[in-house]
């Protein structure tokens, strides 16, 4: 075989991915190779010993066959008693030979139910020579003759330089070897086929605890752990503490338990978070609003007002309206991450993204804005003011954290179950260490992609816009680099 066939051999080759068919199919082999060692040493013991015995019915025989050739093949009973009866008990197939020089010039092979030998026996030039390549050492040799199969011989130096051979045939030997062949592959194959339902009947029987191990935390992977209260499923059975089966479950279930505990400690740390949050964010709205009237009540005072005083007052109203915004971002994520139901009514997304590229384009007219939409009608099921909120944060944050003279694209597409919103922009894109974070509260740039000193932002918007989408039942994705930024909002039809 060449090498490079041998991963295509291997490729081949069953790949068992549970531990039930692994173990059965250990099983299995380990059984067909002891069956196999069974086998083979059986068939070679067999064979060794039928041999022996053929050996030594060989020594019986001895050379009274090959020399009574010499006479014509007439085996001698002329003369006392015994020699008779050693005629008569030559096994039928006895084969003899006499070689002078190497030449066979007699041969002779015993017939079934004829005392006298057969001197017509067909010899080939090459069996001829594998007789007198036989050595005439008096032991036996196997010798393969074409017309007659194989055969034990025994050559020994006669007294007038030549040489006598006397040969029994193998062929009883090789008979009862190959029996023994086929009921040993019958016998161990039928073996083989029950052990092995037997074996994965067993195995699986023995594995059902770890089965069940395996699907208690099957259904724990899938539960969303990420936030919210959590109901891990039951434990896993009890099984014998003493297997390894028993040890892993009780393992898995004292896991469990500290996982439960974790997740309940940190689900009511939230639910204490969000209420403080909303709690505050709605407690703070009164303060901030009588701040912001008070301060614009003195703007409007009639007396004359020092400048530095006017000037204070107008950044108190300025920074009492950014505190009012972000007090109602914070009033609202937290309101999403409790799981207040949104309104859900029909929302026609085409005039939504229009108005708001118009107001766009009114608060950024530096800015050179793109529309896209297709040329019917999109319609979702939502709430049109947050939805409107989630497009115009992500056009003010292209407005924002880009310069003047970056071109703003806004793409609607319609396709079968989804509606997309792409808002694409060609400015310096996002740094890549705050790319992961995106979507995170508070997150913001320390340098921005446009300074706007005017108007800093609280790092609210983009988390808004996930936590809006994710209340919809959608997605948000963003993608940049330097050059293309493009937000992609995914939203059911």
């Amino acid at each position: 075989m060449k090498t490079g066939d041998r991963p295509g051999l291997l490729a081949r080759l069953p790949r068992f991915r549970t531990l039930r068919a692994r173990l059965t199919f250990g099983l299995v082999v380990l059984l067909a190779v002891s069956c196999a060692a069974v086998g083979v040493a059986a068939v070679v013991e067999l064979n060794g010993f039928l041999t022996q015995r053929l050996d030594e019915q060989l020594a019986q025989v001895g050379t009274r066959f090959p020399e009574s050739l010499e006479h014509r093949g007439r085996l001698p009973d002329d003369h006392d008693g015994d020699e008779q009866a050693d005629t008569r008990r030559m096994a039928t197939g006895t084969f003899g030979a006499r070689l002078l020089d190497g030449t066979v010039t007699n041969k002779g092979l015993i017939r079934s139910g004829d005392l006298s030998a057969d001197l017509n026996v067909s010899l080939s030039a090459a069996d001829a020579e594998r007789l007198a390549r036989t050595p005439a050492d008096g032991r036996p040799h196997t010798v393969e003759l074409s017309a007659l199969g194989h055969y034990r011989v025994v050559a020994t130096s006669g007294r007038d330089g030549d040489v006598l051979m006397a040969g029994l045939p193998l062929e009883p030997v090789e008979a009862a070897v190959h029996r023994l062949e086929l009921v040993s592959a019958v016998v161990f194959g039928l073996a083989l086929v029950t052990a092995g339902v037997a074996g994965a009947l067993w195995v699986r029987w023995s594995l059902r605890p770890l089965g069940r191990v395996a699907a208690t935390a099957t259904r724990v992977s899938e539960l969303p752990l990420a936030s919210g209260e959590v109901a891990l499923p039951p434990r896993a059975p009890d099984a014998d503490p003493h297997s390894e089966v028993g040890r892993v479950a009780a393992a898995l279930n004292r896991m469990l338990g500290h996982v439960e505990d974790a997740l309940t400690r940190r689900h009511a740390s939230q639910e204490r978070l969000r209420r403080f949050a909303a709690d505050a964010s709605h407690e703070l709205r009164t303060p901030v609003a009588s701040v912001r009237g008070h301060a614009e009540l003195g703007l409007l005072h009639p007396g004359p007002v020092p400048p530095e005083v006017t000037r204070a007052l107008e950044r108190i109203v300025a920074e009492s309206s950014r505190m009012g915004l972000m007090v109602d971002d914070l009033l609202l994520l937290a309101r999403l991450d409790a799981g207040r139901p949104l309104e859900r009514g029909p929302v026609d997304l085409t005039r939504l993204v229009l108005d708001a590229v118009t107001d766009a384009r009114a608060a950024g007219p530096g800015h050179r804005w793109t529309l896209d939409l297709p040329e019917d009608p999109v319609t979702v099921t939502g709430d049109a003011h947050r939805l409107h909120q989630v497009v115009a944060n992500l056009l003010a944050n292209a407005r924002l954290h880009t310069p003047p003279g970056t071109e703003v694209t806004v793409t609607l597409e319609h396709r079968p179950g989804v509606v997309r919103i792409h808002v694409h922009d060609d400015g310096p894109g996002i740094p890549e260490e705050l790319r992961p974070a995106v979507f995170e509260r508070f997150t913001r740039a320390d340098h921005r992609r446009h300074a706007d000193a005017s108007a800093p932002g609280a790092g609210l918007g983009l988390s808004i816009v996930a936590a809006v989408v994710e209340a919809h039942g959608g997605t948000v994705e963003a993608d940049s680099e330097p050059g293309a930024t493009t937000f992609r909002v995914t939203l059911p039809d």
